[in-house]
């Protein structure tokens, strides 16, 4: 039988601490909406879209804090069996690997143990969705011109996530009856970045059946 959402994504696995809205901004009251609409049942493919009046870089940012938290979780509730000893790559299978680069630390493609690479992108998006030039949370200051792209850089890497865990960690996904609350949220991720084009479909295949 499989366990609720509260026992499956406890608190105390978060990989992170998850990032908050504040109260009272338009973003908190875009991201109730947005919670409200996701527990009502409606179609997913919906639930994504814009809704009227609502500023599209609006509705990106908290969507993609939304993603960064919840696929946080997500492999916060497997890290323990993700070990440099049983994913000594961050790969999605044999076919797939993904190397990291920052541009600081790491200014080459680097080939890391996968809890190691984790660790750097999440830190990584961590830094860019509390820097206040790339998402401004006081009313009246615009969004920079690269916006969507940044955004498109942390949902392609967040992907890398779900394509890990899917393929190298669902076993104990499935032990712990989270298998159903994993598949939501990837395709809430899913129908999101198609009805916005945030990344190029080809960088989906590890994931494609």
């Amino acid at each position: 039988m499989a366990l609720c959402l509260g026992q499956v994504f406890s608190k105390d696995k978060t990989f992170r601490p998850r990032k908050r809205f504040e109260p009272g901004t338009q973003r908190f009251e875009l991201y109730k909406k947005a919670q409200a609409s996701l527990k009502s049942g409606l179609d997913l493919r919906k639930v994504v879209q814009l809704p009227e009046g609502e500023n599209i870089n609006d509705w990106i940012a908290v969507h993609v804090v939304d993603f960064f938290n919840r696929i946080n979780l997500i492999y916060g509730t497997v890290s323990e069996y993700c070990t440099e000893r049983t994913c000594p790559i961050m790969s999605g299978g044999l076919r797939y690997e993904y190397r990291w680069q920052d541009g600081d630390d790491y200014k080459k493609p680097t080939k890391l143990p996968a809890l190691k690479y984790m660790n750097l992108l999440m830190d990584w998006i961590e830094s860019l969705i509390n820097n206040e030039d790339i998402f401004p949370t006081r009313v009246g200051v615009p969004f920079p011109k690269n916006f969507q792209q940044v955004c498109k850089k942390i949902l392609s890497r967040l992907f890398r996530v779900f394509v890990h865990v899917y393929i190298h960690h669902f076993d104990s996904v499935c032990s712990m009856g989270a298998e159903a609350h994993i598949n939501t949220c990837y395709k809430h991720y899913y129908f999101f970045i198609s009805e916005f084009n945030l990344i190029d479909h080809s960088e989906l295949e590890p994931l494609v059946r």
